[in-house]
Formats: C-alpha cells, sequence, structure tokens
C-alpha cells in the first residue's frame, strides 16, 4: 500500500510548537534540549496508549522490546536503549535513552487540550561538541518531527509508518518536510540565543544528512 501522507506532510510543521534550549560553557560538552509539542484529535486515554503500547508503538516510531513498566529496560529496534525512570500514567514519563556510549533522557507528557490531547515531547542531555556544532538541537528534533509525524497519520488515516524507509524519504513530500522541520529548528536554535548564522547552518546541514544528500 502506498503511504500517502502528502496533505498531512505539508500542514505538520506549522502543527508542531519547538523549543530549544542549548546552554554552552565554551568547554567540553554541551547540554542541550529539543521540546515537540502537538495537539491530536483524540483523547487523552488513546493518545497515551499510542505512545505506550508495544502493540502501537511499531505503527507509527519503530518495534520497542523489553519492559515497558516502572524501572524496566526497553531497547527500540535499530536505535536507542533505555530504563523507565518515572511514570505517571496516563500523563507522563521519562526515560533514560542511551546510544552510542551516550546516555540522554526523553519526558514525555500528554494532557487534555480543548477537544483534543497534546503530546509534548522534550530529549534532553549532553552533546559532544563537535556533533553539536554540526547540528545542533535539530539533530534529534528532526528525528522526532518525523515520529510526529507518523503519529499524526495512524491517529488521522489509519495509516502505518511506511516499511520501506528508503522509499520514503525519497518522496518529494518527505524531503520538503525534512526541509521545513530542520529550518524551523534553526529558528528554535536561534531564538535559543544561538547566532542566527551559526543555527542556519546547522540546520543546513540536518537537513542534508535525513535527506541523505
Amino acid at each position: 500500500m502506498t503511504y500517502d501522507i502528502d496533505d498531512l506532510a505539508t500542514a505538520q510543521p506549522a502543527a508542531v510548537t519547538r523549543r530549544a534550549e542549548v546552554r554552552d560553557s565554551g568547554e567540553g560538552q554541551v547540554f542541550v534540549s529539543a521540546s515537540l509539542s502537538q495537539t491530536y484529535p483524540t483523547d487523552v486515554a488513546d493518545l497515551w496508549d499510542a505512545v505506550t503500547s508495544a502493540e502501537r508503538l511499531p505503527r507509527w516510531f519503530a518495534p520497542v522490546h523489553g519492559e515497558l513498566v516502572l524501572g524496566g529496560r526497553f531497547q527500540v529496534e535499530g536505535n536507542a536503549a533505555g530504563t523507565v525512570l518515572e511514570c505517571d500514567a496516563p500523563h507522563r514519563y521519562l526515560i533514560s535513552w542511551e546510544i552510542m556510549g551516550g546516555s540522554s533522557q526523553v519526558e514525555v507528557a500528554v494532557e487534555a487540550d480543548g477537544d483534543g490531547a497534546r503530546l509534548t515531547l522534550t530529549h534532553s542531555g549532553e552533546n559532544a561538541r563537535d556533533f553539536y556544532e554540526q547540528f545542533g538541537p535539530g539533530a534529534t528534533g528532526v528525528g522526532w518531527d518525523l515520529g510526529f509525524l507518523g503519529l499524526n497519520a495512524l491517529i488521522t488515516t489509519g495509516q502505518d509508518r511506511p516499511e520501506d524507509a528508503e522509499a520514503f524519504f525519497a518522496m518529494p513530500a518527505a524531503k520538503s518536510f525534512i526541509i521545513e522541520s530542520a529550518t524551523s529548528w534553526a529558528a528554535a536554535t536561534e531564538s535559543a540565543g544561538v547566532p542566527a548564522e551559526f543555527a542556519r547552518a546547522q540546520g543546513e546541514r540536518t537537513a542534508a544528512f535525513f535527506s541523505g544528500e
């Protein structure tokens, strides 16, 4: 089945609120936080299930193996491992995010918002200086933006994420979405106090990385 997200991908960037935080002492690692928030046309119980259920996570994000309970260890297929550090169902959880020898944290919050439910995800931690200088907050931000797009497709159209990632990233709609997302993260980075020229260059490199160009 064709993964049809043209209309969603066009509207999605404006549907997400992004906030970046950068704390740079000028030496050693750089603290970076990327926060995304979006309201979905569903209720708190359903949105919480979508972001915690081992059955639904693969449909928009990735297969997650392990114990999805407080104190449990998990492994995201092809990505990070971690521990469930805190959980206040159906409103908030905090997990560690361990990959390539580094560790950060991801906080997920769900709350009612008018007739819908709002998801806020914050990914924060220390970044190696060379990695931060190359990509900035968009390195994680664009990845989560793609996840939010997949979640929106699942909730609003019932579509699962595409099985062929290479074909997906070759789609014009996907390429445009990545550029728009990276540009938005550059703007959020600039708002966090990073010089505009530096933030924009990070955004351009992030877009090129995700689009394979």
